[in-house]
Order: structure tokens, then sequence, then C-alpha cells
């Protein structure tokens, strides 16, 4: 049983942004940060299934491409990389690629890659806060200027850029050519209301990705029986042990969360693995200190495993048995 207030930490990009507010507080020394990576603390942890990031651009990003995990495993590595973006905040000319505006032959890409036409072949779309994109593993992609961007993906870094917009870095032509699926890409899927307080925003085999929207001074248990990401967009809450505000994210597996919104209530996203939604993922309860009833036998069970949990010198959550 985990439940872990995740670290962030900040990696320097030359299209990134010196200013991360109000998104963000974590503290970095570089001129420009590109990502936030959120990650379990202690060095003992193991790494998760799940990667979750927030994005923040001043220029367009590299067109590139992700393999899928067939490929991955051919290189020795444990997966590829499917992700899912959800738009925090962007410029009023923002815009996403991808996808190809027609279906390229291997050589057809190869020669558009070479005499880089393929920054003409790429279909950029424009996108504004609240946009959900999915992008499978293959899919040709690209992120515009203007952009901050929370996304969930599988926990890969492998990145095949086939243009660059002249940052003079390497392109990996071969592999690029052997994963992309080149042509355009298909519909994007639309959000869907599930209860009054949580809308599916992806569901497919490696993660769901969903938006929460509690109500102010309420009290919830988040079942988090598998890998679960939990990222504050907007308000606060106390979250199991720890007190939680935009831009930080909790890290739960084989538990549940209880979430205590301030008086401004709490939006975030969740992620978890799997290809389906929970269906009891989230249950309201009423804390007896508020109303003098029994709260239902979810919520006692979590604070009993509450009552039991101490703080490790790692920082890590554990249980005391």
């Amino acid at each position: 049983m985990t439940i872990e207030h995740a670290r962030a930490h900040a990696l320097p990009k030359p299209w990134g942004v010196a200013d991360l507010r109000p998104w963000s507080n974590v503290k970095h020394d570089s001129g420009t940060v590109g990502e936030i990576w959120y990650e379990r603390p202690g060095r003992s942890a193991a790494d998760s299934l799940l990667l979750l990031k927030l994005l923040f651009t001043s220029q367009q990003l590299s067109i590139q491409v992700h393999p899928g995990d067939a490929f991955a495993h051919t290189m020795g590595l444990p997966s590829g990389k499917t992700e899912a973006w959800y738009v925090l905040s962007a410029a009023p000319d923002a815009k996403v690629a991808l996808g190809l505006d027609r279906v390229l032959t291997p050589q057809q890409l190869r020669e558009a890659i070479d005499d880089g036409s393929i920054a003409e072949r790429v279909v950029w779309r424009p996108v504004s806060a609240d946009d959900v994109i999915v992008v499978p593993a293959g899919t040709i992609h690209a992120i515009g200027a203007g952009l901050v961007i929370a996304e969930i993906q599988q926990r890969s870094d492998t990145t095949f850029r086939l243009f660059d917009h002249g940052r003079a870095r390497e392109l990996h032509i071969e592999n690029a050519i052997s994963v992309a699926n080149a042509g355009p890409t298909g519909l994007q899927v639309q959000p869907r209301q599930l209860t009054e307080e949580r809308t599916l925003l992806v569901s497919g085999p490696y993660f769901v990705f969903e938006r929460i929207n509690l109500a102010p001074d309420s009290s919830w248990c988040l079942e988090a029986d598998r890998e679960t990401w939990l990222l504050v967009l907007s308000g606060s809450a106390i979250t199991g042990s720890f007190d939680v505000v935009v831009g930080d994210a909790v890290f739960a597996q084989s538990d549940r969360i209880e979430i205590h919104p301030g008086s401004v209530g709490m939006v975030g996203l969740v992620a978890y693995t799997g290809g389906e939604p929970i269906p009891h993922l989230l249950q309201r309860f009423a804390p007896p200190s508020v109303t003098g009833a029994a709260p239902p036998a979810e919520a006692q069970a979590l604070t009993s495993r509450t009552q039991t949990r101490a703080v490790t010198t790692s920082g890590r959550l554990e249980t005391t048995k």
C-alpha cells in the first residue's frame, strides 16, 4: 500500500520558458524549463509504468515520432511510448501537429526528411485550453509555441526526430522511418462525462485519463487499486497526509486516497493503468465531525489504514505493518 507526494523534476529545454507560474512553483537554476517530470520520491522506489509531465513551450518542438512496444523491445527497452495531452493554457495562435497531409511511402518519407519538406507535410491544428489530444505510438507529431500541456504517457523517453527547426540536434532517420505511420491520423476522441465530478478524457490499453472537479469543503475516497497519479490543476486539498496545491502530484498504488478539498474546491487530473474507467473510482463521504453520521465502510477502512502509516526518512508513505 503506497501513497506518496511526487517529486517534481525540472528539465531545461531550448524551447522552454523561464516563468512556470501559475502551473508550478518548482525551483530551477536553468534559464528555460521545457518539462517537469513527476517522480516517485526515494532512491529505492520502483519505476512507475506511467510518466506524468508538464510541458511549457516558447518555440515549436521538433517533428518526431515514438516507437511502439514491439520496436522498443528490439532495442532492449521495456515499452514504447503512447501519450495523451491535456491543454492547460494556449496562446491565441497555438497549434499542434498530428500526422501528415497524405500517405507517404518509406522512400518518400526519407526524401521529405532529407530535404526538410516534412515540415510542410505535417498537419497543424489549432488548440485551446481543455483540449485533449491522443498521440499513439507511430504518430508523426509536434507541439507548437505558447502552450502548457499536462501529458501522461508510457514510461519511455525514446524519441526519433525527423526535423528540428535548425537546432542542429541529431535526427533519427532510419528508426523514424521504421516506426512511423506516414499518413493522416484518425479522428481524436471526445471527452465524456462519467459522473458530475468525473470526465473521461482518454481510455486505452495503456492508461485511463480523467479530469475530476471536487466541490469545496467536501470529502472523497479515490480508489487506487492500481498505479494512479493525481495532479492538482486548481484549488487545493489535503490528500492523505499531504497538503497539495496547483502543480502538486500524488502517486498511489494498492490504496485509497482520502481527499479533502479546500474552500474553493479542487480540479485535478487522474491517470491510472488499465484499459477501462474504474466504475467506483471516486466516492464521496461525510466525515462524522461534520454531520455526526458514520462514514461508509470504505471510508472507515481508509481511515484505519491512514492511522497506521508513518513517514520514512525517504519521504515515502508506508504502512507500519
